[in-house]
């Protein structure tokens, strides 16, 4: 099996992609990405190399991605606007022999100092040409005499993923062929029906992000519909995308609703073509998913997963889940909820979510420490998310277990306080962490972003959550700040602020 076979059914006059206004259709697609294997193979790339990409979301990326997957080798997607000093490391981490890097990195690649790299040989520039030794053009490569794409065992790596960090230094998660491949099946069979070769996606999540990857991208193709690639956000001119093309399904962060939500003179009929619509990467505030529901007439859905799971574990698509609810585990997925001595909790009782399936990854790149922490020995993936289910059946997740706060021997899930203080009409958002107390052992402080035009201070924020939380679980320390540290999925990066 390959994982890039999913573009290799379809009908060839098909619209695949969408990218800076110029259609690709299925039928050039398989050309493009079978000359640029053939391009790889003839570098002297070899089966299991790893190959980064350094690029938005553009034809260039997805070109790039099949090939390297198709050719046997381990796509690498990396943040392109990260620093030079970030790519450097990430590069080095890997053992990447290749990069190929886009127009949006172009100035972090002309700075990369090879010495600091000593695996990497070859830096193909994707529209541009670069400087330096090893530099080639990639269409340079896609001139190349195309080659048949490599079978590899469901075992073997296909892709390398850095984790977004929210509870520590980002990794690189190993997702093989299998594991990819699993969770496309499993998504498509949850949502039976709502997704086909008619339909026009919206690619507008990053792609170095597995949300974007393997749902966005990897889901899309293998049924046959259109990406619209996206390079960068921007609320309006987003609409006038999903106007233009008759965008039928849209799948982002709570931080992209959230700004639909606000936007003023915008009326349902800007997602008239929509029937789809899916919040993930971070937990969909109720507020939000009312506004979009109210705005525009679009229920939203809110699925869960993570980067080790390729990603998606559940979805309450074709389920009846309460507002608040991530829906019920996807096909041949098995969850757990277990205590702090790995036994299960009684239904009703908050815990740390375990999954088992066939997508869940392999581990972290030359990590087995890592990997033994988060998968057991009968190969339970431990998310570090507490969750609870209720008696329907249906998963509600309510925190991270790292991000536990334990005041006096309770336990305080600051998601739980965030909520409350959000509630406050002059907060515009909180973050909560615990920090070190004398006396209690760890003790709740609150970071709050006051509303524009509003005031607020300290005492109104203790005695509003007072009103409404055990004493044990309000803030006892209140700081106020511009903004607060998020991943690009919109998660709130509790580790930095601690």
């Amino acid at each position: 099996m390959n994982l890039a076979s999913i573009i290799e059914s379809h009908p060839g006059e098909a619209r695949a992609l969408i990218s800076r206004g110029q259609a690709t259709d299925y039928a050039t697609l398989r050309e493009q990405v079978g000359a640029l294997r053939g391009g790889f193979t003839g570098l002297g790339l070899e089966t299991g190399d790893r190959v980064a990409i350094l690029a938005g979301n553009n034809w260039y990326f997805v070109v790039s991605y099949l090939a390297a997957v198709g050719a046997g080798l381990v796509a690498v997607p990396m943040n392109p606007t990260n620093p030079q000093a970030a790519i450097e490391h990430e590069l080095r981490q890997i053992g990447a022999r290749a990069v190929v890097v886009g127009p949006t990195a172009r100035e972090a690649c002309d700075c990369i100092d090879r010495s600091a790299v000593p695996s990497l040989e070859f830096v193909i520039g994707a529209g541009f040409e670069p400087d330096g030794s090893g530099g080639l053009h990639l269409d340079d490569l896609l001139g190349t005499a195309p080659t048949p794409i490599v079978d590899r065992d469901p075992a073997d790596p296909a892709v390398l993923i850095f984790t977004s960090g929210t509870a520590g230094a980002p990794r690189a998660a190993v997702l093989s062929h299998g594991s990819l491949f699993a969770n496309i099946r499993q998504v498509l069979a949850s949502a039976d029906g709502l997704q086909g070769p008619d339909d026009v996606a919206l690619g507008i999540l990053p792609m170095f992000h597995i949300f974007g990857l393997n749902v966005m991208l990897g889901v899309s193709l293998a049924v046959g519909a259109a990406v619209v690639l996206v390079e960068r956000f921007d609320p309006v001119s987003a609409i006038e995308t999903i106007e233009l093309h008759k965008v039928t399904t849209i799948s982002g962060p709570p931080t992209m609703w959230a700004a639909w939500a606000g936007l003023p003179g915008v009326g349902p009929e800007a997602f008239a073509t929509v029937r789809r619509a899916v919040s993930g990467a971070a937990k969909l505030p109720t507020e939000v998913a009312t506004a979009i529901e109210s705005k525009y007439g679009l229920h939203l859905e809110e699925g869960y997963g993570l980067t080790e799971a390729a990603p998606v574990v559940c979805s309450p698509s074709g389920t009846e889940a309460p507002a608040g609810s991530v829906g019920i585990p996807l096909p041949g997925i098995e969850l757990r909820i277990v205590d702090a001595d790995g036994s299960d909790v009684l239904v009703g009782d908050a815990g740390e979510l375990w999954v088992r399936g066939p997508n869940v990854f392999s581990g972290y790149w030359e990590d087995p420490e890592a990997t033994a922490r988060v998968i057991t020995p009968d190969g339970w993936l431990r998310t570090g998310d507490v969750a609870v289910v209720d008696d329907a059946g249906f998963l509600f997740i309510v925190d991270r277990a790292k991000d536990l706060v334990i005041v006096s021997g309770f336990n305080v899930y600051p998601a739980e306080v965030e909520e409350v203080v959000n509630q406050h009409p002059a907060v515009e958002a909180c973050a909560v962490v615990g920090v070190p107390h004398p006396y209690t052992g760890e003790a709740v402080k609150a970071y709050v972003v006051v509303r524009e035009g509003s005031s607020i201070e300290e005492e109104d924020v203790i005695a509003f959550c007072a009103e409404r939380l055990a004493r044990y679980k309000c803030p006892n320390k209140v700081w106020f700040v511009d903004e607060l540290p998020r991943g690009l999925g919109g998660k709130i990066l509790r580790r930095i602020l601690r």
